[in-house]
Parts: C-alpha cells; sequence; structure tokens
C-alpha cells in the first residue's frame, strides 16, 4: 500500500475502558466475585486477548489513535502486550472506593477532542459494554463519523450496543483466533 492510499483512506481512533472488560471476562471466570473489593484492587491476571481486538479495529482502517484508559496500578501483567500494541496508557487514580465513571468521562472528553482535532479519524472503536458511551456515541455520528462498540456479550448494555453503527462481542473475536 502506498502512502497516498493510506492518507486516503480514513483513520480510526481506538479507545479501551480497559478495566469494563477485563472486568466483564473475570466476573464471567470467577462468576461475580470481581466486584468485591479486595479482588478489584489486587494485582489481575491478563485475560484479554489485546491482539483479537486490535485486529478488529485495524480492519476498519489504520490505527491512528491508541488509548486505554485504567487504574494501571493493578494491571501491570499486560505490560508487554500493551507496549507490543504502543497503546497510550491513561493512568487514572481513583478519587474514592467506587471510582465511578472515571475511564468514562476521560474516554468521552478525549474522543469528542480528537474528533475536533483530527478530520482524518473516520471511525471510532469504544472498548466497552457500559451505556454511559451513548451519549458520546451520538456526538460521534453527529460529526458524521462511523461508532463501532466492542463489549462481553453478558455484561454489554443492548442500548449501547444499538447505539452504534456496528458492535462486535469479545467472545465471537476470540473463539475465532
Amino acid at each position: 500500500m502506498h502512502l497516498s492510499d493510506r492518507a486516503e483512506r480514513p483513520s480510526v481512533a481506538l479507545y479501551w475502558d480497559f478495566e469494563n472488560l477485563h472486568a466483564a471476562l473475570c466476573e464471567a471466570r470467577l462468576e461475580g466475585s470481581y466486584s468485591k473489593q479486595d479482588n478489584r484492587f489486587k494485582v489481575q491476571e491478563p485475560l484479554v486477548n489485546i491482539q483479537a481486538v486490535v485486529d478488529m479495529a485495524a480492519s476498519f482502517g489504520r490505527i491512528a489513535i491508541h488509548r486505554a484508559y485504567c487504574n494501571w496500578q493493578y494491571f501491570g501483567r499486560y505490560r508487554d502486550a500493551l507496549l507490543h500494541h504502543s497503546i497510550e496508557l491513561i493512568q487514572l487514580f481513583p478519587p474514592g472506593g467506587a471510582a465511578k465513571n472515571g475511564a468514562d468521562i476521560r474516554l468521552c472528553l478525549d474522543a469528542v477532542e480528537d474528533l475536533t482535532r483530527f478530520d482524518h479519524i473516520g471511525t471510532v472503536v469504544i472498548v466497552s459494554g457500559d451505556s454511559d458511551y451513548m451519549p458520546v456515541a451520538q456526538k460521534i455520528k453527529a460529526a458524521g463519523r462511523q461508532v463501532v462498540g466492542l463489549g462481553a456479550r453478558k455484561t454489554t448494555n443492548g442500548h449501547w450496543a444499538t447505539s452504534c453503527h456496528g458492535f462486535h462481542y469479545y467472545e465471537d473475536l476470540v473463539s475465532t483466533t
């Protein structure tokens, strides 16, 4: 592919609400014990197949923005896979025990700002099953861009999935890899 061919094809912005996907996989594996504080705030075993998600996102174009939002102090075992894919890690220090919506808010602000700054972004991929991303999906659509979601089947909010132009379930990605 020539450089001019890549310039004509819109780029992809890939944003991960990383703990959301990891937590969903952990819940499925440990049958609901992730949300207990003694399990959530400890070093986590890698469960996410990062390559499968990156491959799905890259099917829409060249990944130009690649960020993952999380309190990374508990996810150090993902280090090599994250570095291999040049993912920009956005550290979130939760202000309280619940740490509700920290990643959601920051991710949405970054996505909207990036859309206003970079015309070459044609597709935004958001890795999360959380319905809190519905308003940003509406903003992405209003900006004339495509929004694609990805989440775990059991924990993805149906309204979030249908608010996207396309939605992929994580389990479907990894069942073919």
